[in-house]
């Protein structure tokens, strides 16, 4: 016999026919070799045989040849065969029997009774296990939460362990808390918590003790059983990236056999494979708390907060803004941010924009948004986002409503003209008494004389409209300057009717202007206690609010009456009404439905200030086409 013998993986030639039947039916391990001890085929039980002993067909051949090649004496002559003890790795052998017929030399694996059974068994079990780790794998890797994790491991479990009762629990990794737990089988009281760990695992996976709370976490030689009925145990902490997210308890229940050190290295792998999975789960679950947390706190901010990208679109437009153009969120987003900015506005707010691309901060930015009914003029900081790779992917707005500021801008500049009005008027006033006076005095000397002659009636008419006239003017000058002087704080008692005569005559013009009536209804009242100036200023408003509501010959009714402690003043017209959506809306600032240059919408503010200001409240009640009453509730003065 040669002693160069070769092996090669499935030789050239098509394996014997002959033998190929005898393959399909026969149970022991069988392989065959053609003359040059070449590997031409084998059986799957030889497959599985050589996988017991840990090598392949082609790794027992060349063992085989290897063997020979020492001992020539084993070769077998033809018809002949002949026990071959092949070495193995852990200086391991086994024991094959050679058999040659012409050029066909036969390999027969030998097995110790029932150890092929046993060997068989074992690998069937390793695959199955293997097999359900590697669902558990794909469950626990598609599971959307804790709880459903969690779930996942329990199936894994129940499949790899039947009949065992086991406890999984999940901890907090910074505080140890109990945050999931799930046990098939009875607990004993109180043995969820604390959570034991066993000595030796915890050295196995380099788990710092000294970073864990006691009270939580202790560690024994042996794990306590913690389910009632059970005799023996085995548990497996979970641990990923040095820190401790729970453990898996498993018992056996009295009378079960099972390979308890098989079983505990299963669990250790499992518990690997949970552990990782955990750990990822809370991460998601911290991302995605984090991630909502800064998404509520941009949506609900009291600010202005809008995000454009590269492209110009809105990707974050806040709660703020909403309520303040009055578009909704699937209005705006994903649209060019330029088609909210009015179009004078495009070239300063594209030049901000492309600043800001550059990474360039703008600190005060004031510009005008687009509303659903209106313009608002808001300021804005600007900031650029950055990608992780540095780079500029969009631009972030935060900013407030400067409209009514704006508003309070111009009516205080407004508010300074009229002051320079106001001071000419009372120099113009003061020139206007001194002639009037002189005129009505004048006036009354003429009359007195012509009261001496006979036949002087009309010229006393005459004269008596000239001392009237003159009168009124000079009532009407001395009234404005009253008016106009500043108020004094100190509140005193004032009879109610005189303030609302005395608003009327400030009226008069008012009234006769617009041709209508004022009547009055007045119950006897004590007096109040208020700034007479201040309220003559309100009652001012709502006359002249009313007389601007009704065409000709409508009508103002001043009532007043008693309820309780409290005056009670009603000031109705017979004008158009206020529409009902407005009603909500008239005492705020520059609100106001007359039109543009007609109004500054504040006097209804300043009325129901001053009217609180008394301790006081005014509403409203009012009906399209029929008129409005506005109603003033003010404390009468204590005695």
């Amino acid at each position: 016999m040669k002693s160069d013998f070769r092996v090669v993986r499935r030789s050239e030639g098509p394996p014997l026919e002959a033998f190929q039947a005898l393959f399909e039916v026969l149970d022991e391990p069988l392989a065959l070799c053609d003359g040059s001890m070449r590997l031409q085929a084998a059986n799957p039980p030889f497959v599985r045989f050589c996988t017991v002993h840990g090598t392949t067909p082609e790794g027992m051949v060349a063992g085989m040849v290897q063997t020979l090649s020492q001992e020539p004496s084993l070769v077998p002559e033809d018809g002949d065969s002949s026990d071959v003890e092949v070495p193995l790795p852990g200086r391991r052998c086994v024991l094959l029997t050679v058999a040659r017929r012409g050029d066909t030399v036969a390999v027969r694996g030998r097995l110790e009774p029932g150890r092929l059974m046993v060997a068989e068994r074992a690998l069937l079990e390793q695959a199955r296990t293997e097999g359900v780790l590697l669902d558990l794998s794909r469950s626990v890797a598609e599971a959307s939460g804790e709880e459903e994790l969690v779930a996942a491991v329990a199936r894994g479990v129940k499949e790899l362990f039947p009949s065992r009762t086991f406890c999984i629990r999940i901890v907090d990794a910074r505080t140890c808390g109990l945050t999931s737990l799930y046990a098939e089988g009875r607990l004993k009281d109180g043995a969820h918590e604390p959570l034991v760990l066993k000595r030796s695992a915890v050295a196995r996976t380099h788990l710092e003790m000294a970073r864990l709370p006691p009270d939580r976490v202790t560690v024994a030689r042996e794990v306590p059983l913690i389910f009632t009925g059970t005799a023996l145990g085995v548990s497996a902490p979970l641990v990923a990236s040095g820190q401790l997210f729970g453990a898996i308890n498993m018992e056996y229940p009295e009378g079960l056999e099972a390979d308890v050190s098989h079983d505990e290295r299963v669990l250790l792998q499992l518990a690997n494979q949970v552990a990782v999975a955990v750990r990822n789960a809370k991460l998601i679950d911290e991302l995605t708390f984090v991630r909502k947390y800064l998404e509520d706190l941009l949506e609900r901010a009291n600010a202005l907060i809008l995000v454009a990208n590269r492209d110009r679109q809105v990707v974050v437009f806040n709660q703020a803004l909403v309520a303040l153009t009055g578009f909704t969120k699937e209005e705006v987003l994903g649209k060019d941010v330029f088609a909210f900015i009015p179009e004078d506005e495009h070239l300063r707010f594209g030049a901000m924009l492309s600043a800001a691309m550059r990474g360039e901060r703008v600190n005060s930015f004031e510009t005008r948004l687009r509303s659903r009914d209106r313009e608002v003029r808001v300021a804005f900081a600007t900031s650029h986002m950055l990608t992780t790779q540095g780079e500029v992917e969009g631009v972030i707005a935060i900013g407030q409503d400067i409209t009514v500021v704006k508003e309070l801008e111009k009516r205080i500049i407004h508010a300074e003209k009229l002051a320079s009005i106001g001071q000419l008027a009372a120099s113009v006033v003061h020139e206007i008494n001194n002639p009037m006076t002189a005129v009505a005095a004048y006036a009354e000397s003429l009359l007195m004389n012509a009261r001496l002659r006979p036949n002087s009636t009309s010229e006393q008419d005459k004269l008596k409209k000239i001392r009237e006239s003159s009168d009124r003017i000079l009532r009407f000058t001395r009234d404005l300057v009253s008016y106009a002087r500043p108020a004094r704080e100190k509140p005193e008692h004032v009879p109610l009717e005189s303030i609302l005569d005395q608003a009327v005559g400030y009226c008069e013009h008012v009234v006769a202007h617009a041709k209508v009536a004022v009547e009055r209804d007045y119950t006897p009242l004590p007096p109040i206690s208020a700034v007479r100036t201040n309220l003559v200023q309100v009652f001012v408003n709502l006359i002249t609010n009313a007389c601007h509501a009704m065409a000709a010959g409508g009508k103002v009714v001043l009532s007043t009456e008693r309820d309780g402690e409290d005056a009670v003043v009603r000031v109705s017209d017979t004008g158009t009404g206020i529409d009902p959506k407005h009603l909500s809306h008239i005492f705020d600032p520059f609100f106001t439905t007359k039109e543009e240059g007609k109004g500054t919408g504040l006097g209804l503010s300043i009325v129901q200030g001053i009217v609180e200001s008394h301790g006081g409240r005014i509403t409203v009640d009012s009906t399209l086409g029929q008129g409005t009453v506005f109603i003033l509730r003010l404390p009468l003065a204590k005695p």
